[in-house]
């Protein structure tokens, strides 16, 4: 059985504003990079096979907290929002008509004009979980850990998550075919001045 550890990227200034990123390329922002180089990866993490999206702000902090350059898998871009990339979700909200809604009612089939459901994402996932023949590590995005924690919780996208994605943490899960198992609790990323 193969474990994948999964962590989402720094902040962005699209991130702080509360505007949806999708699969625009928004970098890191400076304040992100300050607190990134701060941490490392705890053991044995630090020696998994470090792979992240091929957009900047993944790949950006793959290498902070790692201290090597990642492989990267256009799989592991996040899921496309199409026409509300760069829009407010809370300005979405407050439009009559444009069918943005709360991730509690989206179901495996939602997705925004243009853009791509949380089924199509795990369609676009399978084969390259398929591929990994060791232990990993995946620096990405929001999105795809959702899809990914949703198929390990048995979550339909439908209520209250049964997870909560947060910053600097590890989310490791089991991997048997298309069989994912969520393991314990996050784990947090250590201070820099304690790694060994």
């Amino acid at each position: 059985m193969i474990r994948l550890a999964l962590m989402r990227h720094g902040h962005t200034d699209w991130n702080r504003a509360g505007r949806i990123q999708g699969a625009s390329d928004i970098p890191l922002d400076d304040q992100a990079r300050a607190e990134l180089s701060a941490l490392r990866l705890p053991a044995p993490w630090d020696a998994a096979e470090l792979w992240s999206s091929p957009l900047q702000r993944a790949a950006e902090t793959a290498e902070l907290v790692a201290r090597r350059a990642p492989r990267t898998a256009p799989e592991l871009t996040e899921m496309n929002w199409g026409d509300w990339e760069g829009q407010r979700g809370t300005d979405l909200l407050a439009t009559p008509g444009s069918g943005f809604r709360h991730i509690e009612d989206w179901g495996w089939d939602y997705r925004a004009p243009g853009g791509e459901s949380p089924g199509e994402l795990w369609t676009r996932l399978r084969p390259w979980l398929a591929g990994l023949d060791r232990d990993a590590l995946a620096v990405c995005h929001i999105g795809i850990m959702r899809v990914l924690l949703a198929r390990a919780h048995g979550w339909d996208f439908a209520g209250p998550a049964p997870f909560k994605v947060k910053r600097n943490r590890l989310y490791v899960l089991h991997i048997d075919g298309d069989t994912l198992t969520p393991e314990g609790e996050p784990t947090r990323l250590i201070p820099a001045e304690t790694a060994p």
